[in-house]
């Protein structure tokens, strides 16, 4: 489905009209939806049509791709990973983000040869077939609007803290209604939001950065080099609970990169797609090895990893072991701006998401009328069901809303392995049939998009060593199967429909 502007500044579907994710060349859905048949078509060179808007800047993405890796998951989460892994986290992070770096450069691949709005679902559904275009979208925004919910009250709670007269409800519903506007006006307030937002996050992280390097070096005034002690284990050696615990923080820091996938979403609203999603791409390595990896090894350097203070917030830990002043609200602010920065992202990505999916028949005709290029009703389901969540969360915390964080908690290693499925078609269909459009390659093709699988499979297994972790599996499998039952069942349907 397509979409033609009325009088009234809004659009409507139009029958039989390629959708906005369709390539030139490729055979676009009928009217009623019907996609290509598993194995997709050729791909084709030329810009790719899109209904959306054009409003990002490449200043847009580079800061959205900068911010998109610096979230409260790393602020906050590094913690419990530092706790089980002791020192041995630096060592979890630097594997699990050479598997980001894989799968973003996979991504990347793709990406820059057919920019989409719609990112590894349109590649999944161009490679493998409707039905894994369907699960790995729907699964990516079911697990957005879980994390926007979690992202919101998280944020809430950080304010009631500061002022305790207020209730958490309140503060949900304002930044809720905040960035809902924010992400129903035109795709350049979002980018203009999210670039602030991101510069307030790089600065941070970056200012802490130089602050422990010049510390663990001992030339910042007032404090001595730790050396290497902290960095053992302080007699415990660099592994103090051995490849369990290691196990356990690769685990806590494969899910703290999540959100990297959102700029190859937006990269389809910016001026250039194909240059900006290259760009960003190839600039993922060291934003990874310098914010996620560096950061570590100044946190556990600089402190003991068994200090209690470090499992309830490692950086601001770190900072009053510096002697910063009011070091705790100084990184209170700085996760409440991570956790408002990615719920707007994460409202921006999933409602580009749902359109997608719905421009290829995949999901409720409605929610694909776009208004000025903005899909206003996919954002305003995207914040529904975000702040459903929430409601769940007061009402049923252990129950209802405790099952909705199990059904996602694999769900990226999902997305990935989809991402990886569709690169190793997609390339061998490139290399011989559109071999200009590699901008970007994925390296040493197949052998490392073949490792990187075997590593999504091997954490996966890990996942099921861990009680809560093996709970949160299942249940994401219950999701992926569900969703690729309805997946296979749609496409079997159209299959039947073509050949009557």
């Amino acid at each position: 489905m397509s979409t033609s502007p009325h009088a009234d500044g809004t659009a409507g579907p139009v029958s039989g009209a390629a959708p906005a994710d369709a390539a030139p060349g490729i055979p676009a859905p009928t009217a009623a939806g019907e996609d290509a048949p598993a194995g997709g078509t050729a791909p084709a060179a030329g810009p790719v049509p899109s209904d959306l808007g054009t409003g990002l800047k490449q200043r847009h993405l580079t800061m959205i791709a900068l911010g998109g890796v610096i979230g409260a998951g790393l602020f906050v989460g590094s913690g419990a990973g530092i706790a089980a892994a002791g020192p041995g986290i630096v060592l979890a992070y630097a594997v699990s983000g050479l598997l980001v770096m894989l799968v973003m450069r996979m991504l990347g691949e793709m990406s820059a040869a057919h920019p989409a709005s719609g990112s590894f679902s349109v590649h999944a559904e161009r490679a493998l077939g409707p039905w894994a275009g369907l699960t790995s979208g729907w699964m990516y925004w079911t697990l957005l609007g879980v994390a926007i919910a979690a992202e919101a009250i998280g944020a809430s709670q950080i304010v009631t803290g500061w002022l305790p007269g207020t209730e958490s409800w309140m503060w949900v519903l304002l930044f809720m209604a905040v960035f809902c506007a924010t992400n129903l006006a035109a795709v350049g307030n979002f980018g203009e939001a999210e670039f602030w937002f991101a510069g307030l996050k790089v600065v941070a992280i970056t200012a802490f950065l130089v602050l422990g390097l010049l510390a663990v070096l001992g030339l910042l005034p007032g404090t001595d080099s730790p050396g290497t002690a902290n960095l053992t284990g302080g007699g415990d050696g660099f592994l103090p609970h051995g490849s369990d615990g290691l196990l356990v923080g690769l685990l806590a820091s494969v899910f703290a990169y999540g959100g990297l996938e959102n700029v190859t979403i937006a990269a389809a609203e910016s001026e250039n797609p194909r240059r900006g999603v290259a760009r960003a791409v190839r600039t993922a390595m060291y934003r990874i090895a310098i914010f996620y990896v560096g950061s570590m090894v100044v946190v556990v350097a600089l402190i003991p990893w068994d200090d209690p203070a470090v499992k309830s917030g490692p950086y601001a830990a770190a900072l009053d072991h510096l002697g910063i002043p009011a070091a705790g609200q100084v990184m209170n602010v700085v996760v409440l701006v991570a956790l408002l920065s990615a719920m707007n992202a994460n409202i921006y990505g999933a409602s580009r998401m749902a359109y997608s999916l719905v421009a290829r028949g995949q999901g409720p005709r409605f929610l694909g009328r776009l208004t000025h290029r903005v899909p206003r009703r996919a954002v305003v389901a995207t914040c529904s069901f975000g702040f459903a969540a929430v409601l769940l969360s007061y009402r049923w915390p252990d129950t209802l809303f405790q099952w909705l964080l199990n059904m996602v908690g694999a769900a990226i290693l999902v997305v990935w392995a989809f991402t990886a499925a569709a690169q190793l078609r997609t390339r061998r269909r490139l290399e011989r049939e559109a071999p200009e459009l590699l901008t970007v390659r994925m390296w040493a093709y197949p052998y490392l998009t073949w490792a990187a699988l075997a590593a999504m499979g091997g954490i996966l297994v890990l996942m099921l060593r861990e009680p809560d972790s093996r709970t949160q599996l299942l249940t994401t499998a219950g999701l992926t199967a569900a969703l690729s039952l309805v997946g296979l069942v749609r496409q079997h349907r159209r299959r039947g429909t073509r050949m009557t």
